[in-house]
């Protein structure tokens, strides 16, 4: 066999096994594991590690955790430790330890992503991955095809889910939001209220709120969704539609709203934002803006996300810079300013003149 073909069945094995990793990632966070190293305060054994979940029954497997920890530690997510870091001397027994992708997961951290690997790995998410052909073959949703719904059907029928997903979300937005708020304070500079459209349970509004005292919050979504979210100082709730009509306010802003929807669908939600805002307004659209020939860091991780658009709303996707100017030229909003944020979003500025 030569070369090429060699390296093309590597690939091919890979992939195929990718799922591995997103099943051992999710294993780790359900055990604690991230967890139960960092409450030692040192890198530990797999005996101690086992120690630590809580439920062991007698009939435990070490072999499991170990082949686990492999494959994580070839990820980065943990490290291996094989010398005493004090006198260099060989150790008993590996030890394991904390990344900085792992302490991404723990519990006590400000950007704890462990709620959002629950839910990118729930069967109500990755069961839809399995109608792929079917979704080329007919078209659709592969939600739909899964769970017998859309989404956001889906949620308001399934309590346990609109939980799931909203954790999941708000964790993910507490890292772009911190990067919003640290390097781009000027967005928020003459903005004296703000609507948070499609905000969920409040927590983006609120961490802008509590950094620019100033600004009167709005956090607006469906009924449903606004009555299970908690009271912040300085944030109103508001319960309603974005196709029909969204609050008066200086300014807008809207994370991960506009890709799930289709074009005709989004022109509707900018024409109504228009109506919101004065003449001197914007709307804070944070959202991806694809690049599939790039090769920064999330470029990758933009195209995957496009193709799960499509297959968890059968209008979704993510747009190009081209794409996104088209649109919001005919939802009224002929100016805009697109900067690059170091996570998946970008955040474009659009206005109304």
């Amino acid at each position: 066999m030569d070369e090429e073909i060699i390296l093309g069945q590597a690939d091919i094995c890979k992939y195929m096994y990718g799922f591995v990793d997103s099943m051992t990632l999710r294993c780790v966070v359900e055990l604690g594991i991230p967890d139960i190293i960092h409450s030692h305060g040192r890198p530990i054994t797999l005996t101690e590690i086992l120690n630590g979940i809580p439920n062991l029954s007698s009939s435990f497997d070490i072999n499991y955790l170990q082949g686990i920890m492999t494959i994580l530690v070839r990820r980065r997510v943990f490290a291996v430790h094989k010398f005493d870091p004090k006198d260099g001397t060989n150790l008993t027994e590996i030890r394991y330890g904390l990344t900085p992708s792992s302490k991404c997961l723990l519990k006590d951290s400000k950007f704890n992503l462990a709620p959002f690997v629950l839910l990118e790995t729930h069967p109500w998410i990755t069961d839809p991955w399995n109608y792929l052909g079917k979704c080329v073959q007919e078209g659709g949703s592969g939600f739909v095809k899964a769970h017998g719904s859309d989404v956001f059907k889906f949620g308001s029928d399934h309590p346990e889910f609109f939980k799931l997903f909203y954790d999941g979300m708000e964790c993910s937005t507490k890292v772009l939001v911190q990067v919003v708020l640290d390097k781009y304070q000027q967005v928020f500079k003459d903005v004296k209220s703000i609507v948070d459209v499609g905000g969920g349970t409040g927590m983006m509004i609120s961490e802008i709120v509590k950094n620019h005292p100033h600004i009167k919050g709005i956090n607006f979504d469906l009924p449903h969704v606004v009555a299970e979210a908690p009271d912040y100082p300085g944030v109103e709730h508001v319960g309603g539609d974005m196709f029909v009509e969204i609050p008066q306010a200086d300014a807008i802003t809207m994370k991960g709203i506009l890709h799930d929807w289709n074009d005709d669908a989004c022109v509707k939600i900018l024409e109504n934002c228009k109506k919101a805002i004065p003449k001197n307004g914007k709307v804070i659209i944070i959202d991806c803006v694809l690049n599939p020939d790039g090769d920064d860091l999330f470029d990758d991780i933009k195209v995957v996300s496009d193709l799960g658009m499509r297959v968890h709303c059968s209008d979704g996707k993510e747009r190009t810079e081209a794409e996104w100017e088209k649109l919001l030229k005919k939802g009224g909003f002929p100016r805009y300013k697109i900067t690059h944020v170091v996570t998946v979003q970008s955040m474009i500025e659009a206005y109304p003149e």
